[in-house]
């Protein structure tokens, strides 16, 4: 190993235009762990029909990583995984295992996994997403066992290249204080396109209720199956906000 990476290395599938993964997975990054990014795209014209065809070319996006000595493999894309279902996003997982010899972690599942290591079941969810996409969502969460007890979210960007990348922080931490008056145990902030690094460091300041972005909880499911001694529970990593230094808020 040379010397970037040497806890660990990401391999991160992300979406074709999302412009956010790569600065919130750098900043998000414990010291000592690196990543190498590598591109999902599609030519189909709705959203939905995009996100369910990157699932269809997992295996062969991840090939571009050739030999490069990745420890995970993990999708930044949570809309694919309340598409296609708990089912195929689980046989999806055991083929990328299967394939590749390591751990591959999906965005939908990182979040499951924080949510029962924070031992809660009512959820706020702040969504960037339409309405399908949302309600595919709520779908996904309560096979899961986890109860949706409210709803929010900024209004989709349609005159910008991309309704949900291009969202501004100030519609989602509008959001977030709207949720924060529920009656749930955390926020769940959906969609690893939404940027949320400046939403949850405010949040934190005003005594929001306790939140976390997709993005954050991917980065600790990766820190965790790779180095479980080293990583903090869920409720240390979102209270710590170690990453703060490392951005303007």
């Amino acid at each position: 190993m040379n010397d970037y990476g040497k806890k660990g290395l990401i391999g991160v599938l992300t979406p074709q235009a999302n412009t956010t993964v790569e600065p919130e997975f750098w900043t998000l990054l414990p010291t000592g762990w690196s990543l190498i990014n590598t591109r999902l795209t599609s030519n189909k014209k709705t959203i939905e029909s995009r996100l369910v065809d990157y699932t269809k070319n997992f295996e062969k996006t991840a090939e571009q990583f050739a030999n490069a000595p990745v420890n995970i493999i993990a999708s930044a894309c949570t809309g694919a995984s309340y598409l296609i279902g708990q089912k195929a996003e689980l046989e999806i997982k055991s083929e990328m295992e299967n394939r590749y010899k390591v751990p591959f972690v999906t965005a939908a599942l990182a979040t499951v996994n924080a949510l029962r290591d924070l031992d809660v079941k009512k959820i706020s969810l702040l969504s960037p997403y339409p309405d399908t996409l949302t309600k595919a969502s709520v779908d996904y969460w309560q096979g899961y066992n986890f109860e949706v007890a409210s709803i929010s979210g900024p209004k989709l960007e349609t005159e910008e290249f991309h309704p949900i990348y291009a969202m501004a922080g100030s519609g989602v931490l509008q959001a977030y204080r709207e949720l924060s008056d529920s009656a749930s145990d955390v926020v769940v902030m959906m969609g690893t396109g939404m940027s949320t690094l400046t939403s949850l460091y405010q949040g934190q300041k005003e005594n929001l209720k306790a939140a976390f972005s997709c993005n954050s909880a991917l980065v600790w499911s990766c820190c965790k199956k790779h180095a479980p001694s080293e990583t903090p529970s869920m409720e240390t990593w979102i209270n710590s906000m170690s990453w703060k230094k490392n951005t303007i808020c």
